[in-house]
């Protein structure tokens, strides 16, 4: 007696659609930083950019995967170019707004660094077949500060100083993406203020917040 079986070899399809597609799962982010609610006399000049990256877990939550929620982390870089100078006094940080009558300058910089921990929920128009549809992302965000710079360069010298004791560590705020395809519009606002109330100009609470608007891309 002879036994024989036969075995079949099926080929994948590479370029079939994928039902189980997640979306918009890197992001590169571009901005344009404004400080809210500012001290009199403070002005913001030249440039204030700012710049993030990071990865967001897309979870679809219907059939068509066209509503999900994300979640992820990623870093995030503001600069603030503004006319408020930091100084240290006696173990004492000083702020006040500079006079241009008194003291040019050719950079007053503020620099945070963030690690950022974005929460958003997720609405778009996509199928498997096309990777190019319609946006809305609403979102939370939550902002760890752990590393932040102040240089200044005048008429009466350089200085800079880092680690500032009245900056608040935690930040966090509430955002919105919205686009086509590639180019997408992003605004954020911050619900905390960038200082502590310790942080004080002629015996006025520094209260300032931020508003930054930019384009989003997403990659994957």
């Amino acid at each position: 007696m002879t036994l024989s079986s036969l075995a079949q070899d099926v080929a994948k399809d590479f370029d079939a659609p994928d039902s189980l597609y997640r979306e918009d799962q890197f992001y590169l982010n571009i901005t344009y930083n404004t400080l809210q609610n500012r001290p009199d006399g403070l002005k913001q000049n030249k440039l204030s950019p700012g710049l993030a990256l990071g990865f967001l877990r897309d979870m679809p939550l219907n059939k068509k995967r066209t509503v999900s929620v994300a979640a992820g982390l990623g870093y995030s870089l503001a600069i603030y170019n503004q006319n408020m100078g930091i100084i240290d006094v006696g173990n004492e940080t000083t702020y006040s707004i500079l006079n241009p009558d008194e003291i040019s300058f050719s950079k007053n910089k503020l620099a945070l660094h963030y690690v950022d921990v974005p929460i958003e929920f997720r609405w778009r128009n996509s199928t498997p077949e096309s990777h190019k549809f319609w946006r809305v992302h609403l979102g939370v965000k939550l902002r760890y500060l752990f590393y932040d710079q102040y240089k200044l360069e005048s008429s009466q010298g350089n200085y800079s100083q880092t680690n500032l004791a009245d900056l608040n560590d935690l930040h966090y705020g509430v955002y919105l993406t919205t686009g086509w395809n590639t180019w997408n519009l992003y605004a954020y606002y911050g619900l905390n203020p960038l200082f502590k109330s310790s942080a004080k100009i002629d015996g006025q609470s520094i209260d300032m917040n931020t508003a930054n608007f930019g384009i989003m891309f997403y990659i994957l």
